[in-house]
């Protein structure tokens, strides 16, 4: 598992969407990931709120981290997101995922998206499935 995990973060460090978002990988572990990501003013859509997809985007990466570090490789089959409150431009989310079980067939994960005061602005889960 140690070697996974060193694998993961070596290739998160030139990940291209990674880079081109601003995400930073904060806390690696099996079966669980913790991700960064500040906001910026191209983030906000018409409404004037961050993009949904954005907030959708940093969940993902955590999940795509945690989920690989138990089961590697492996592909998302179901991801659902709901959207607590909205994010500010200021802001910086973090990301964190935790898998729920981890088996031959199927990881079940769930995910928890805050702002740096702790503000819960998403909660998602996701079901990857092992491609070995």
């Amino acid at each position: 598992m140690p070697d996974e995990i060193a694998k993961l973060k070596a290739l998160g460090k030139n990940e291209p969407v990674a880079s081109f978002l601003g995400m930073k990988l904060e806390e690696l572990s099996p079966g669980f990931a913790r991700v960064t990501m500040p906001m910026q003013p191209q983030y906000i859509n018409f409404n004037g709120m961050i993009f949904g997809g954005i907030i959708s985007a940093v969940a993902d990466q955590a999940f795509a981290y945690a989920t690989n570090s138990v089961i590697n490789p492996n592909v998302a089959a179901q991801f659902n997101i709901h959207f607590i409150a909205t994010a500010a431009e200021k802001d910086e989310l973090t990301a964190e995922c935790r898998v729920l079980k981890s088996g031959k067939r199927v990881c079940i994960s769930e995910i928890k998206v805050t702002n740096q005061a702790g503000k819960l602005i998403a909660t998602a889960t996701g079901t990857t499935i092992p491609l070995v």
